[in-house]
């Protein structure tokens, strides 16, 4: 492999990778404060890449109708983000509210299972509401390619790794300086005491999930952005990948999860570009479980749950 096709891998990597990393963020906070996993986030970024859809063609008719000219393609692209990421965390909320705090009490495979049922649901609920049609992202960014040294750069791969990094800035720095990070960080130390002392279990609970899908949601646009097909059943795959990211990071560990994701992406493009895409997922996931033996509790996981990792 040249020095040019190794580069030209690092950028669709990166690329990739960002897209399990910000999904994979969903599942390690919701496992670091609750203990449990969200089955069903990776519809929450389906249902989250349709919202911006939705938004994104109510932004760019409005524009239309209002006869507003020269206005900067980026603008709608961060409203849509914005708007989509507020709704559907509210989405999550209501997933916490209704399918997982009756169960919070009961054994961890009937949360599993209650998972699975919600992401069923919202997809037989979408194909109700818009029918099993494929539908097109709107084209928000015009596509500039770079070449630099024989490495072609999109705008829209620098725009989907710099936005991705900056929510995972933003949800660290909000983690560590704000009041209800320090509720988050001290739930997940210990999920039974610190309720006790005042922390609002639920409060932070419906915060962790409404969090977690508002990042699945922007993950959902970059997504659409980058290949603007949307289906309803768009989330298993990529939603089960993120969940093996999670798990390779170490669970609830944060910079684990998002680590992880890019590596997955890395591996998931170096193998596909080394071998028959046929054989990418069996190579690829057999390095992971390479990997998990060595490392059970992932990069950053620890043998005991009472930890701090947020």
């Amino acid at each position: 492999m040249t020095l040019t096709a190794f580069l030209q891998n690092v950028i669709n990597a990166l690329q990739w990778g960002s897209f399990y990393a910000l999904i994979a963020l969903g599942y390690s906070m919701v496992y670091g404060i609750l203990l449990l996993f969200n089955f069903a986030h990776g519809d929450i970024f389906m249902v989250g890449a349709y919202i911006g859809f939705f938004v994104a063609s109510g932004l760019l008719l409005l524009v239309a109708s209002l006869g507003i000219v020269g206005l900067p393609s980026w603008v709608v692209l961060v409203v849509t983000i914005i708007l989509a990421m507020f709704i559907t965390s509210f989405v999550g909320m209501a997933v916490e509210r209704i399918g997982y705090r009756p169960l919070r009490g009961a054994p961890r495979a009937s949360a599993a299972i209650t998972g699975l049922m919600i992401g069923i649901i919202l997809e037989t609920g979408n194909l109700a509401l818009l029918g099993a049609r494929r539908l097109s992202f709107p084209a928000l960014i015009e596509t500039t390619t770079y070449n630099i040294g024989g490495v072609s750069i999109t705008n829209k791969k620098i725009m989907i790794v710099a936005v991705s990094l900056l929510l995972m800035f933003a949800l660290h720095q909000f983690i560590q300086r704000t009041k209800w990070g320090m509720a988050m960080r001290a739930t997940a130390y210990d999920f039974t005491v610190v309720p006790l002392m005042g922390v609002p279990l639920n409060t932070v609970a419906a915060l962790t999930f409404g969090i977690g899908s508002a990042l699945a949601a922007a993950a959902g646009i970059l997504f659409g952005v980058a290949y603007p097909v949307l289906d309803p059943y768009m989330g298993i795959l990529i939603g089960w990948k993120a969940f093996v990211a999670a798990i390779l990071g170490g669970r609830g560990s944060i910079f684990g999860a998002a680590l992880a994701g890019f590596l997955l992406g890395f591996i998931e493009i170096f193998v596909a570009t080394i071998f028959p895409s046929t054989l990418r997922d069996l190579i690829a996931y057999s390095i992971i479980l390479l990997i998990l033996t060595f490392r059970p509790h992932g990069f950053f996981g620890e043998a005991h749950t009472a930890r701090l990792r947020l």
